[in-house]
């Protein structure tokens, strides 16, 4: 899939759903979930036990239905361990400028973490395609909009704090899409198996999106 294509799915949907969890086994039928309720965007973070492998997973099941990405990315033999088991993006905290070579030299969507407009215009300049605000539950929505004021040019998404209560308002504040980690894929629905609750979480973030973009 080419980086275009990528970052068009992104930011259509608006949502990238962060998976964390203390064991993969459960994570193919949740990406199953959020795809059904409309997410498209799932990042599986390398914190997972195994996470190369949950990726796998998840790209022999659902192929190209789903737009699969790697966080916690934190150097750039990770980025090329992710990208071989199937991501198509990938995310990190902060921003490696390595990682960022690397994406670029296999022409894949990379979106590294940054949170002072210092921070965030280098990782643009450095060839970031959506810089992740991070940690934005710290911040606000009204933090991202004052980011977004004087560098319009570059693409945000706001990462930590993104709840149904806040994911509008970050969305007008000018994020170009959203990611959404404990909110979304709920700890409890995810020890449960509770993969109903999660698709229709997905579905009420989703309609969020289309409502606020006037879709």
């Amino acid at each position: 899939m080419s980086k275009g294509v990528t970052l068009h799915r992104i930011i259509d949907t608006g949502v990238v759903a962060v998976m964390r969890a203390p064991s993969g086994e459960m994570l193919c039928d949740v990406a199953e979930a959020l795809l059904q309720g409309g997410v498209e965007a799932v990042e599986i973070t390398f914190t997972v036990p195994g996470a190369h492998k949950v990726l796998e997973q998840v790209a022999d099941r659902l192929g190209d239905k789903i737009l699969l990405g790697a966080g916690t990315v934190l150097d750039p033999e990770t980025a090329r361990t992710a990208l071989l088991a199937g991501a198509e993006f990938v995310v990190s905290p902060t921003t490696n400028l390595d990682v960022i070579r690397l994406c670029r030299r296999y022409d894949k969507a990379v979106m590294p973490g940054a949170l002072t407009p210092t921070e965030v215009l280098t990782a643009w300049e450095a060839g970031a395609d959506i810089v992740k605000v991070f940690p934005s539950d710290i911040t606000g929505p009204r933090y991202l909009k004052d980011l977004h004021g004087p560098l319009p040019q570059i693409r945000l998404m706001p990462t930590g704090g993104v709840t149904l209560e806040t994911a509008a308002d970050f969305l007008r504040a000018g994020a170009c899409a959203l990611g959404i980690g404990g909110s979304l894929v709920e700890s409890k629905a995810v020890a449960s198996g509770d993969m109903a609750r999660i698709e229709s979480l997905a579905r009420q973030y989703i309609e969020i999106v289309k409502q606020t973009r006037g879709k």
